[in-house]
């Protein structure tokens, strides 16, 4: 077990590293100029240059990206260029509602798709119909629509849930919940179906297994064939399309933070990325990718726990 989460983390180094280089690159080359827009529309030449001096944008991207990796290393992301305000600080003060959020939704997300799916390749008829259904529709719905559509009902209609906001878990426990509703909705809506359909296939194919046979010959209950022995083997490639799920749900936060108003790290990736701050957004790239690091891992451990002879290598 130590050397699989050393190798993981070992993995995820150069991920990491990769993944700093390529935020940092597309950003040099996307237009909008930091330096500018700090200046303003009436500052003369001069004043733009000092201030690209200042800032540092008026040396070598390599050179750039070497000092801002020095500072990365020793826990330092630097200040915002917009607003001077310290990155690690910044990024850990909207953490935790990027990951009330994204987790919320996985969490949900696995436990109704994977009962679904269990009910449907157990019971098959309409309901296994529903799911292949309901599949099809859930990884077709536009994000930013589907959020439009449930804000329009749930909030606008039927007054049921605040569109836009958040409150901290610390002050309300409740209204937490209430004002996360609606985006964790938004992203539970694809990623459900697809656990569901994944279950579900899996779930098909363990049934009429060689193991499934034989229980069945020696008279095990149906119910504790399906829920001990297929379940269990049924697990790898349901906890795969739950990691991707996770992955999708946290890109999807960028969109849903926009659309809900909620103060994470994805509006913040937005605002930075309009106003070409380099620090915040590689900034959220480096916290985006250890999450993607560290969840991975997680689901290493439960693919090795659930079945030990499963190689993750």
């Amino acid at each position: 077990m130590g050397k699989l989460v050393l190798r993981r983390l070992a993995f995820g180094i150069p991920l990491l590293f990769v993944v700093t280089v390529v935020t940092f690159l597309l950003v040099a080359i996307s237009p909008g100029d930091a330096a500018r827009i700090l200046a303003g529309p009436e500052a003369g030449p001069a004043e733009y240059e000092a201030l690209r001096q200042q800032l540092g944008l008026d040396d070598p991207l390599p050179v750039q990206y070497w000092h801002w990796l020095q500072d990365a290393l020793h826990g330092d992301l630097g200040t915002s260029i917009v607003n001077g305000s310290h990155v690690v600080q910044s990024l850990n003060d909207r953490l935790g509602v990027t990951l009330s959020l994204v987790v919320l939704a996985t969490v949900l997300s696995t436990v109704i798709g994977i009962l679904l799916g269990c009910l449907s390749a157990h019971r098959g008829g309409v309901l296994g119909r529903l799911v292949d259904f309901g599949a099809v529709i859930g990884s077709a719905l536009p994000q930013f629509w589907l959020g439009l559509v449930i804000v329009t009902i749930f909030s606008t209609r039927l007054h049921l849930f605040p569109a836009v906001g958040y409150v901290d878990p610390g002050e309300s426990p409740v209204q937490w919940l209430r004002f996360l509703a609606l985006p964790v909705l938004t992203l539970v809506v694809g990623g459900l179906a697809g656990i569901a359909k994944q279950t579900r296939d899996a779930m098909l194919t363990g049934l009429s297994a060689e193991y499934a046979v034989a229980h069945r010959a020696d008279g095990v209950p149906e119910r504790v064939i399906v829920y001990r022995h297929v379940l269990r083997n049924s697990a790898p490639p349901v906890i795969a399309v739950v990691g991707i799920h996770f992955v999708g749900a946290l890109s999807g936060s960028v969109l849903v933070e926009q659309i809900f108003g909620l103060p994470g790290l994805g509006s913040l990736a937005v605002t930075a990325t309009t106003q070409s701050d380099i620090p915040v957004i590689q900034g959220i790239a480096l916290y985006f990718g250890i999450m993607v690091v560290l969840v991975n891992l997680g689901l290493d451990l439960v693919y090795r726990k659930i079945n030990p002879k499963v190689d993750v290598s």
